[in-house]
C-alpha cells in the first residue's frame, strides 16, 4: 500500500473513530475503567470504622498507636491492544473483512484512552509476537499505531493466542487494561495462559467474526481455502448435512470459547463484520458499570 493511500485511510479512520470515542464512548469508557486501580497516598491515625486490613503495621509499631494506609484512585491507566494479525482475519464476505473491523474497534478504543489521558500500546500477534509497541500517550502515537494496523505485514499466517498471552504477562509488569481483538480461531488450548494473565490484568475479549461462520449460505459448490494453512477443498453448501455440520461446529466452538472466558473471569463481546460494533462495545462497557 502506497504512503499516500495509507495516510488517507488513517485520516478517514481518525475522523470516524475519534468522533465515536468523543460523542459515544467517553462517559462509558471512563465509568467502566476508571477507579479500578488504587495507589497508596498517605497514612493517618486509625478511626472507628476503618478496615483493619488497611493498618500499616510498621508505622503503628513506631508510634505505638494504630495508623491506616490511605489510598486514592489511580487516574491513569495503561491500555494494551492485543490484535490478531493471522491469516483468518483477512476473510470477509459482507461489509468488510474481520481485520478491517478489528482496526476500527481498536482505533476507537485508542482515541477513548487518549481522551482520558491513558497510555496505550499494541501487541500484534499470529502464532508468534509479530510486533510490540510499548504504551505511550499522545495523538501522534495513536496515529502511528493506526498506520501500523493498516499496513502491517505479518511473518506468519497461523494463530497461537496462548503464546501471545504468555508474552504479554512477561512483558507487562504493571497492571493494565487489555483488549484482545481476534476471531479466536485457534486449535490450541489457551485457557491456562488467559487465567494467568487475568489474575493481574483487567482483560476484555472482542471476538470478530464473519456471518458465514455462523450460518453457511446456500451458494452451491464452492472452493474454500484455509487462510492459515493454505489447504483447499470443495464444499457443497446446498447440502443440508453440510449446513447442519457447519452450524454444529460453530455452536460447539462458541460454547468452548464462552467457557474459556467464563473460567478466566474475562468480559467479552462478539461482533459480526456486518454488525454495528458501536452497540457491541456499548454492551461491553455497560456490563462493567
Amino acid at each position: 500500500m502506497e504512503t499516500s493511500e495509507i495516510l488517507k485511510k488513517v485520516r478517514k479512520i481518525e475522523i470516524k473513530t475519534r468522533g465515536l470515542s468523543q460523542n459515544i464512548f467517553a462517559g462509558q469508557y471512563h465509568s467502566a475503567f476508571k477507579g479500578r486501580g488504587m495507589a497508596f497516598s498517605e497514612v493517618r491515625e486509625y478511626q472507628f470504622g476503618d478496615d483493619v486490613r488497611d493498618i500499616d503495621w510498621n508505622v503503628t509499631a513506631r508510634f505505638r498507636k494504630p495508623f491506616v494506609k490511605v489510598f486514592e484512585e489511580e487516574r491513569e491507566l495503561t491500555v494494551m491492544l492485543m490484535i490478531d494479525v493471522s491469516g483468518s482475519l483477512s476473510f470477509g464476505t459482507r461489509h468488510c473483512t474481520k481485520s478491517d473491523m478489528a482496526v476500527e474497534i481498536a482505533a476507537t478504543i485508542a482515541f477513548s484512552a487518549i481522551q482520558n489521558n491513558d497510555k496505550i500500546g499494541v501487541i500484534f500477534f499470529s502464532d508468534r509476537i509479530e510486533k510490540f509497541i510499548p504504551p505511550k500517550k499522545g495523538r501522534k502515537h495513536i496515529l502511528y499505531i493506526i498506520r501500523e494496523m493498516l499496513d502491517f505485514k505479518p511473518q506468519s499466517s497461523r494463530t497461537d493466542i496462548g503464546e501471545a498471552m504468555a508474552f504479554f504477562t512477561r512483558a507487562m509488569k504493571r497492571r493494565a487494561t487489555v483488549f484482545v481483538l481476534s476471531d479466536f480461531l485457534d486449535k490450541k488450548d489457551f485457557l491456562r495462559q488467559m487465567q494467568i494473565a487475568s489474575r493481574k490484568h483487567d482483560i476484555m475479549a472482542i471476538q470478530v467474526y464473519d456471518g458465514w461462520m455462523k450460518k453457511l449460505p446456500d451458494v452451491g459448490l464452492m472452493r474454500i481455502a484455509d487462510a492459515e494453512t493454505g489447504h483447499e477443498m470443495y464444499l457443497d453448501t446446498s447440502s443440508r448435512k453440510v449446513q447442519r455440520m457447519h452450524a454444529q461446529y460453530w455452536a460447539e466452538s462458541e460454547a468452548k470459547l464462552k467457557d474459556v472466558f467464563s473460567r478466566s473471569k474475562i468480559d467479552w463481546v462478539s461482533v459480526a463484520t456486518n454488525d454495528d460494533y458501536v452497540r457491541a462495545m456499548m454492551r461491553l462497557f455497560g456490563s462493567r458499570i
